[in-house]
């Protein structure tokens, strides 16, 4: 699985959780989770490359109890679980 592939299966559990996405030139390196009037945003940047688009989203979501309910495929739930482990 590429990582294009596992960034938007990420996205798409995101938005299954009732997440807002929004795609927005930050810069290159941007990107992240926050709330917004009590609606969680993740805001992906587009100006970076997919690979690290993906390493911000899972750094972002990684902690989020709500995952563990869901299906991922097993890169992805590796990729979480070490992102969730080194904070």
């Amino acid at each position: 699985m590429d990582v294009q592939a596992r960034l938007e299966a990420l996205l798409a559990v995101a938005e299954q959780l009732g997440i807002e996405i929004r795609r927005v030139p930050l810069g290159g390196e941007g990107g992240g989770l926050c709330s917004l009037r009590g609606q969680r945003v993740l805001f992906v940047d587009t100006s970076a490359d997919t690979a690290t688009r993906y390493d911000k989203t899972v750094d972002a979501i990684a902690r989020l109890p709500e995952l563990q309910d869901q299906y991922l495929p097993p890169l992805v739930r590796e990729d979480l679980e070490r992102a969730a482990g080194e904070k």
